[in-house]
């Protein structure tokens, strides 16, 4: 077929032989009723890349000490940012690179590869053995390097945005969007529940595990065995998705929605287009807010963690990981649902703009009273602050 059939009205659609994009708009066409099991795997997919980053928080510091790199106690919280921020650094360095590779070779590859971080040619489920092995860290430098390797080879939280509006019709594409934002939600608290909970057996359930165990002498290996099985099991069901890049016969690469203009583009259009964007100050902006406040989110998960379990001596709480873990758990459920019921009236009445600069507003004296919040005790403690890291997360979420 010719480039000319490309030109055709946009009304007239043209199906390519071969074509798993086409193939995917085809079956969109017939498709009716609610895309139950679409969703499903969109949903466990983004929730198996939620897990490892929120286990991690509840037992970092106690991880840290153990590694015995603190000359004093004030400095483990020092060297437990830099193995937090591993993971998010290696996604910061790869993420448009996964963007660029998943518009050419498909959506589907870096899906599998962020569940299961292929090399090569050869299937190896490095996110199994990279997540099992930071489990196993018997020395700090592996457990940066382990992690800096799990976002590294892991692409998938953009990737899967595009997935999800590719593979289904327009009236559903809201609730494949939002089923990933929940996915997040429930990685909020089934993560840190795994962390908290699972991690130290030994010490938790020493009539089940003992200290010579294998769990006694790791650990931190059980909660990220779990994670990483979760990992391998979503990965298998990842291979029964379908592809929705549109490859068609001269080897031209594009996506769902740019199948009616396929017209190659010269160096001159891409670097007019490039700048456009780049002066698309509303865009600009957006990404600029979008990335201070996630960075600020991502902080403070991570401060409060370790400001949790820090002794009472150096101003924490003096938690265990099981405690950090119930109040990350209630936060996370929290953040749920305000998801699906409130946010969308507060939009709705308020607008998105305003919402988040409320939100922005009301972070301020909020952070401002975390010190006060340790100079309480026994119930009274558990509550307001199990109320203030609701209300703290449901602000960074509005934005």
């Amino acid at each position: 077929m010719g480039s000319n059939e490309f030109m055709k009205p946009l009304l007239e659609k043209v199906y390519y032989e071969g074509c798993p994009g086409c193939c995917v708009d085809q079956k969109k066409e017939v498709q009716t009723g609610l895309p139950i099991k679409e969703v499903f795997c969109i949903w466990i997919v983004t929730l198996s890349v939620t897990l490892p980053i929120s286990s991690l928080f509840p037992f970092l510091y106690f991880m840290i000490r153990d590694f015995n790199i603190a000359e004093v106690e004030e400095d483990i919280s020092y060297y437990a940012g830099y193995v937090g921020s591993a993971y998010m650094i290696g996604r910061a360095l790869t993420s448009v690179l996964w963007g660029v590779v998943a518009d050419r070779y498909g959506r589907k590859p870096i899906i599998l590869l962020g569940t299961s971080t292929v090399l090569l040619v050869i299937l190896i489920f490095f996110r199994v053995i990279f997540n099992t092995v930071f489990g196993f860290s018997v020395n700090y430098w592996m457990a940066i390097v382990t992690r800096f390797l799990l976002g590294f080879l892991n692409g998938i939280l953009g990737t899967i945005k595009a997935y999800a509006c590719e593979l289904l019709r327009d009236e559903h594409q809201a609730l494949a969007l939002s089923s990933i934002g929940t996915a997040w939600g429930i990685g909020l608290v089934i993560g840190p529940a795994v962390g908290g909970f699972l991690a130290q057996p030994a010490e938790k359930f020493p009539s089940l595990v003992s200290s010579d165990s294998l769990f006694g002498r790791f650990p931190y290996l059980l909660p990220c065995l779990c994670i990483s099985i979760f990992a391998l099991v979503v990965t298998i069901v990842a291979f029964w998705l379908p592809e929705t890049l549109h490859i068609h016969k001269e080897n031209e690469v594009e996506s769902a929605s740019s199948v009616p203009d396929a017209e190659e583009k010269t160096d001159d259009k891409k670097n007019s287009t490039l700048i456009t964007l780049l002066k698309n100050w509303p865009l600009m902006s957006s990404i600029v807010v979008y990335c201070v406040f996630s960075l600020h989110d991502m902080a403070y998960t991570e401060v409060f963690s370790l400001w949790a379990v820090s002794p009472k001596s150096l101003g924490g709480l003096n938690y265990t990981t099981k405690d950090v873990g119930t109040v990350l758990s209630i936060t996370g459920a929290g953040l749920l649902i305000f998801q699906t019921a409130l946010y969308p009236i507060a939009e709705r009445t308020f607008g998105p703009i305003m919402v988040a600069r409320i939100s922005g507003v009301l972070s301020i004296p909020l952070l401002t009273s975390y010190p006060y919040i340790a100079m309480l005790s026994g119930s009274m403690l558990f509550f307001t602050l199990n109320c203030a890291s609701i209300v703290k997360t449901l602000l960074s979420v509005s934005f």
